[in-house]
C-alpha cells in the first residue's frame, strides 16, 4: 500500500519533466538519398564527349580511296556509305578518328595513345549502345571492364608520364576520376551529421558577420572618444607635471584613421544616395 502511495506521488513530478535541449530533427534539415548513377554512364566514366553522328553520305573505312567509287552511279555510291550499312562501319570510322587524334605515326596502333584512344571510342559507342538498350547485361559488364581498363592505363601515364597525360585528357575529352582512397556507405547518419556542422557553421558565420557589421558601425564614434582622450590625457599629464605616456605621434595617427574613416562614410553615403535617386 506504502508503495502505490509513492508511485501515485511520483507521477505528477514526471508528466512535469520537458525536454531542455534540442535534437536534429528540430533544425529542419531535410536529408534525400541521391540517386545512384552506374558506372557505366558518362558521368562517372569521365567523357566529355559523346558519340558524334555521321551525316551518313560518308564512305566506309575501306572505300574512301576507290577510284571506281568516284565515277560510279549514285545508287551504286549510296551502298557503301554509312547510312546504308551497319552500326559497326560507323564506329569504325570514329575509332579511326580518335586514333588520329592521339597517334604517333600514321601507322601507330600499339601505342600506348592509341590503345587508349581505341578504348575511348569503343567505350563510347557502348554507353550509346546501352541507352536505347538498358538490359544487356552482358554488353555492361564488358563496358564496365572496358572503363576500368582504361583507367588503369591513364593511372599509369598519371604516374609515369604526366605531359602525355594531359594530353590525351585534352584530346580525347576526357576526366580522370581515380577511385576514393577510402570507401563508405552514404547512409542517412552520417549526412544529417554533416549537414547540421554545415548548419551549424552557417549560423556561427552568419553571427560573426552580425557582430562585426556591429562594431564597424560603432568605429567611428570610438575613434572620436578615443582622440579625445588621449589629448586629455596628455594635456593633463603636461599641467601636472608627469612623465607623459601619449606621444603626438600616436594622437597624430589616431586623427588621420578618424579622418580617412569619415571620408570614406560619407563617400559612401553619397555613393548610395545617388543610386536611390537614379
Amino acid at each position: 500500500m506504502n508503495a502505490l502511495v509513492k508511485l501515485k506521488t511520483l507521477t505528477p513530478a514526471v508528466n512535469q519533466i520537458v525536454r531542455s535541449y534540442a535534437l536534429k530533427s528540430d533544425l529542419k534539415i531535410k536529408w534525400v538519398r541521391p540517386e545512384k548513377i552506374p558506372c557505366y554512364k558518362p558521368e562517372k566514366s569521365g567523357d566529355l564527349q559523346a558519340l558524334p553522328q555521321y551525316a551518313g553520305t560518308e564512305l566506309m573505312k575501306d572505300f574512301r580511296d576507290s577510284k571506281e567509287l568516284e565515277s560510279a552511279n549514285e545508287h551504286v555510291r549510296n551502298l557503301f556509305t554509312l547510312e546504308h550499312n551497319r552500326r559497326r562501319e560507323m564506329v569504325e570510322n570514329f575509332k579511326e578518328d580518335m586514333v588520329r587524334r592521339v597517334y604517333r605515326h600514321e601507322l601507330d596502333y600499339g601505342s600506348m595513345e592509341a590503345k587508349l584512344g581505341l578504348m575511348t571510342a569503343r567505350i563510347r559507342s557502348l554507353q550509346e549502345y546501352m541507352e536505347k538498350f538498358p538490359r544487356q547485361s552482358v554488353v555492361k559488364v564488358q563496358l564496365k571492364e572496358l572503363i576500368d581498363k582504361r583507367k588503369r592505363y591513364l593511372r599509369y601515364l598519371r604516374r609515369w608520364d604526366y605531359r602525355r597525360f594531359e594530353y590525351i585528357l585534352e584530346q580525347l575529352d576526357l576526366v580522370y576520376k581515380p577511385y576514393p582512397t577510402h570507401f563508405h556507405w552514404i547512409t542517412r547518419k552520417d549526412s544529417l551529421r554533416k549537414l547540421t556542422t554545415i548548419h551549424c557553421d552557417q549560423i556561427k558565420e552568419n553571427r560573426l558577420d552580425e557582430y562585426r557589421k556591429h562594431l564597424e558601425s560603432q568605429q567611428l564614434d570610438f575613434l572620436e572618444k578615443k582622440l579625445k582622450t588621449l589629448e586629455f590625457v596628455r594635456q593633463e599629464q603636461m599641467e601636472c607635471r608627469v612623465p607623459v605616456t601619449v606621444t603626438p605621434e600616436e594622437i597624430k595617427a589616431v586623427r588621420k584613421q578618424y579622418e580617412e574613416l569619415k571620408e570614406k562614410r560619407a563617400a559612401l553615403a553619397a555613393s548610395l544616395k545617388e543610386a536611390e535617386d537614379s
